[in-house]
């Protein structure tokens, strides 16, 4: 009875552990956009310290985002492209390995469209936000709420877009 009751109090210490462990795996997407929406260099930097701690396999384009927003507001240009390529880099890996991840083409998309064009990265902006218009509705509710919010100053998303009322 006693090695019962022991058993059934350590499964659910586990249980909870468990759980623990897998919220760690998640992103906090509201906290990440806002991030992203905003000019502050230390909101960005501490993004990348909680994406940096997440044991998620999908946390390099959510990294690299970050990096590449980070890169328009750090001083020097040799800093700033050295930032923005370490970014560029995590991205577009991150895309290479699930390229069916249409928020991963979001983040892309946010980012080639205020980059400077002297960087040449502006090549996939109409097929990610042909994606993006396509696969809108199948997305969690925190990104549709990023991307509609984004739309509104974007050349190529438009709030019509995404049949808002």
């Amino acid at each position: 009875m006693v090695l019962k009751k022991l058993s059934l109090i350590l499964s659910s210490i586990s249980l909870l552990f468990a759980g623990a462990l897998k919220a760690q795996d998640q992103i906090d997407r509201t906290a990440f956009y806002a991030s992203m929406a905003a000019d502050d260099i230390n909101k960005i930097n501490e993004q990348l310290k909680i994406v940096d701690a997440l044991s998620t396999s999908e946390k390099d384009a959510y990294y690299g985002a970050l990096l590449m927003k980070k890169a328009g507001l750090v001083k020097g240009p040799g800093n700033k492209l050295s930032v923005f390529k370490e970014g560029h880099k995590k991205l577009e890996a991150a895309i290479t390995k699930n390229n069916a991840n249409t928020e991963f083409h979001f983040l892309r998309l946010m980012i080639q469209e205020n980059a400077p064009g002297f960087l040449g990265y502006k090549s996939d902006m109409k097929n990610d936000s042909d994606l993006i218009k396509k696969s809108y509705k199948d997305l969690p509710q925190v990104v549709q709420h990023a991307i509609v919010d984004y739309s509104k100053k974007s050349k190529i998303l438009k709030p019509q877009d995404f049949n808002l009322q």
